[in-house]
């Protein structure tokens, strides 16, 4: 090939590099108001869902679950025992997690206590199926934590835990608090006749699949 015919060869054009796609390493974070926003929906919807476990009177796992039985036993309202309930998970979330995690999370469980309490007084009484609305409920609260987690925050308690073993030994968030919660769904027994306890595990095993599948690392980048 002579060096006239060289020349004539068309240059190679390298692409241009493509802006970051949604599912690139490089994140968009979130804004102040899209973080308010999207803690506030993911509270709203797990108060919902915590309304509708107690409807169906059932149980669920984790700081709510131990909530909701001491409810059952003493009548004490549910939005202020999971406060109560949640507050000694912050002093493990602050030097693990930081004070950024650790006073979002705070305010998400002040806010689901409200919310829970403002439920009560705001629905009428609702009678729902105790399978139906273990399912539902947990599935209400599952998409409510989903959302609260990927603002960077918590409703305290296991989800702290679970949050430190995904970060720290790479465990799925929804696996840990699995296991955690069906330790205390089955202290339910000991106010819950076996099958409401049945419907409850089940209810259970919904939420943390829900986390489990949803919520893993490095498929969401926003933070």
């Amino acid at each position: 090939m002579t060096a006239t015919q060289t020349s004539s060869l068309p240059a190679v054009v390298k692409p241009a590099a493509s802006p970051a796609s949604p599912g690139s390493s490089a994140s968009v974070p979130h804004s102040v108001l899209d973080n308010v926003t999207g803690l506030a929906t993911g509270a709203l919807l797990a108060s919902v869902g915590l309304f509708i476990l107690k409807s169906a009177g059932v149980a669920t796992g984790g700081t709510a679950g131990v909530a909701l039985l001491v409810n059952y036993a003493t009548g004490w309202p549910l939005g202020v025992l999971f406060f109560v309930v949640n507050a000694p998970f912050f002093l493990l979330a602050l030097p693990m997690k930081g004070w950024r995690f650790t006073l979002r999370s705070a305010l998400t469980v002040a806010a689901v206590s409200v919310l829970s309490s403002v439920n009560q007084a705001l629905f009428t009484d609702l009678v729902v199926d105790p399978v139906y609305g273990s399912v539902l409920g947990n599935l209400i609260v599952g998409v409510g934590l989903l959302i609260i987690f990927r603002h960077g925050s918590s409703v305290g308690g296991f989800s702290i835990l679970a949050i430190i073993a995904q970060d720290r030994l790479g465990w799925r968030a929804g696996y840990v608090q699995l296991a955690l919660d069906a330790t205390v769904v089955l202290f339910a027994f000991t106010l819950l006749t076996p099958w409401m306890v049945a419907a409850s595990l089940l209810g259970a095993a919904v939420l943390n699949l829900t986390l489990a599948i949803n919520h893993r690392p490095g498929r969401y980048t926003g933070h």
